[in-house]
Parts: C-alpha cells; sequence; structure tokens
C-alpha cells in the first residue's frame, strides 16, 4: 500500500530564461493583472481571477478556465519568501483536492540585466500527476514569456 507521503513526493523543477529585467519578472509573478495575463495550463486557457496579498503570511488566489467547457480550477496559497526581483515562496493547495495536499512552489529570480533566469520547482506533487505539472507549467512559461513580450 503507498502512503500518502509516497504519493505526494514528486516535484517539478523547470528553467527558463526571459527576455526581461527581473523586475519584471518578480512582477509577473506578484501582480493580479500579470497573473490573469500568463497563470494557466494551456495556451487557449484563461486565467478570470486572481488575488493576491503580497506580504509574508499573505495570500495568493487564482482560477484558470478552459473556454471550451468552461470548467474552473482554482487553487489558493500562502506566501512565506518574498524577496523582491529574486526569490518568491508560496504553499499551494487546489480547491478539488479531497486530500487538501500542500504543495510548495519555489522561484528563484537570476537577473542578468535585461535576461531573467528562472528557476522554478514546484514539491510535494502527486506522483501520478508530475507529467501533468510538467506539461502544465511548461505551457504556462510559454504563455509568461508571450505576456512579458507585449
Amino acid at each position: 500500500m503507498t502512503s500518502e507521503a509516497e504519493e505526494s513526493s514528486a516535484s517539478v523543477r523547470i528553467e527558463r530564461t526571459f527576455s526581461a529585467p527581473a523586475r519584471d519578472v518578480f512582477e509577473a509573478w506578484t501582480t493580479e493583472e500579470m497573473l490573469r495575463r500568463w497563470w494557466h495550463a494551456e495556451h487557449e486557457w484563461e486565467t478570470p481571477h486572481a488575488e493576491v496579498d503580497l506580504r509574508t503570511g499573505g495570500t495568493i488566489r487564482l482560477v484558470m478556465r478552459n473556454p471550451a467547457d468552461g470548467t474552473d480550477y482554482g487553487g489558493r496559497g500562502q506566501f512565506i519568501v518574498i524577496e523582491p526581483d529574486r526569490r518568491l515562496a508560496f504553499t499551494w493547495t487546489w480547491d478539488d483536492d479531497p486530500l487538501a495536499r500542500r504543495q510548495l512552489v519555489e522561484v528563484e529570480f537570476i537577473d542578468h540585466g535585461e535576461r531573467t533566469h528562472v528557476v522554478m520547482t514546484h514539491r510535494g506533487l502527486p506522483a501520478a500527476e508530475e507529467g501533468d505539472y510538467r506539461e502544465g507549467w511548461d505551457l504556462s512559461f510559454d504563455n509568461l514569456e508571450a505576456a512579458l513580450a507585449a
């Protein structure tokens, strides 16, 4: 029998370099307007709802929507590390997770002037869904790249 800890021990690490200063990339992760422009797991999806209380202990709440069928996918977390333009970490729990598993998203912003290298690690994932999370983050990062270029 698999324990809950084993089922939630997977993680995804994504690295990507964006053509924008660290300040702009950090802002894209921490402002409601920018999060609505890029935080969705498919290119054609949308993020109609984003709330950010950017302080240690403050909350983040996002809802992605699949416009093909109107299904919403929401989640929330709490900021535990905020180092503007350098680091960000927050917990994450999906609204529809019956086990209310608490995940952790850690983001490092490495400033290279007009370019920023981002290292994102998402921990505590259901092992069976690791590939889905990787694909979703890759597509979200594509959206982020487009949002930063706009």
